[in-house]
């Protein structure tokens, strides 16, 4: 994080801690050295005036009298916060016209107070921060809806799914676990009873869907997380390898900074390229992203995820050839 986010994340910090907090403890909360922390804690005392009180052996914290009234000037948000509350007042916008709007009206009304609070009364041109979405698709709400209440109310649901990779349709009866948004798209996990597993399906492409009366089966979170989350992307499964992708030195500027997965490991080569290495199971969203980077990127290993790129690149080729 940068100067301005750290502080004012040292601000929040001791806006709500009730006794000192540790300079180790602000050290690793931060990730900062101990000279960098105190340059923060100078810069809020000196500049600010932030009621800071330190003690080297007790730690950090603002006067208790004075803490209320403490509030950092302007506008401070981290770029989190900020890409969160511009979303979200992206969605309240595109919910005008819809069952919720009356409902969120006065969350749009809190959200503009808020704002100037921390403006002292200056409107904050919040038209001027985009959040793009990439790849939406087109969806169902009326099905949408079906969906997603099935996931809270906790209920077996039916429906008709037509998967893009197969493009045949199917009537699936499932028990939803969870509704994931990825990729600027709606998907859904859940527990597939006649295929006794759980999958994952595109909510744009389920039609027809129906809620049950039967309450739905629950997997606990660590079995969730181990079967959807533990590989690379949206349809991970159980890990079948570890891809090592070599990438430039050129794309090693981007991908250095960039989360894959979490249980990635990158590091950068003598030569200056970056080697990333993450687990995968389904290869194919995997070799999607790889390929984005063209001739900067290349697989080193395993050798049977090197081969199918080589053959989607063969492919491409050809589609090229002079005819």
């Amino acid at each position: 994080m940068n100067s301005n986010e750290r502080r004012a994340a040292l601000h929040r910090q001791l806006k709500v801690s009730r006794y000192p907090v540790s300079l180790k403890k602000l050290q690793e909360d931060l990730q900062c050295s101990r000279a960098t922390l105190y340059r923060d804690i100078a810069f809020l005392r000196d500049v600010l005036m932030a009621p800071i009180e330190l003690d080297p052996e007790r730690g950090v914290r603002y006067n208790e009298k004075e803490a209320e009234r403490f509030e950092l000037p302007g506008l401070w948000l981290s770029s989190d916060e900020l890409h969160a509350l511009v979303a979200t007042q992206q969605l309240l916008a595109r919910t005008s016209d819809g069952v919720l709007a009356k409902a969120l009206a006065p969350l749009k009304t809190r959200i503009d107070s808020l704002l100037a609070e921390h403006s002292q009364g200056k409107r904050w041109p919040l038209e001027r921060i985009r959040v793009i979405g990439a790849g939406v698709r087109k969806r169902d709400d009326v099905g949408f809806r079906m969906v997603a209440t099935a996931v809270l109310e906790r209920k077996c649901v039916s429906f008709d799914y037509l998967a893009r990779s197969t493009n045949q349709p199917t009537h699936r009866t499932v028990s939803p676990q969870r509704l994931t948004h990825y990729r600027d798209n709606w998907y859904l996990d859940a527990y597939d009873h006649e295929r006794d597993g759980l999958r994952s399906f595109s909510v744009d492409r389920i039609s027809h869907a129906k809620m049950l009366e039967e309450t739905a089966r629950d997997l606990s979170e660590q079995e969730l997380d181990t079967h959807l989350a533990s590989s690379y992307g949206i349809f991970s499964g159980t890990p079948k390898g570890t891809a090592t992708i070599v990438f430039s030195a050129k794309a090693a500027r981007w991908v250095a900074d960039e989360h894959w997965h979490s249980k990635q490991e990158g590091r950068f080569l003598s030569d200056g390229r970056y080697e990333l290495r993450l687990p995968y199971s389904n290869a194919k969203e995997l070799l999607m992203d790889i390929l984005r980077y063209g001739a900067d990127a290349e697989i080193t290993e395993p050798a049977s995820l090197r081969a199918q790129i080589q053959s989607l690149l063969q492919l491409t080729m050809s589609a090229y050839e002079v005819r």
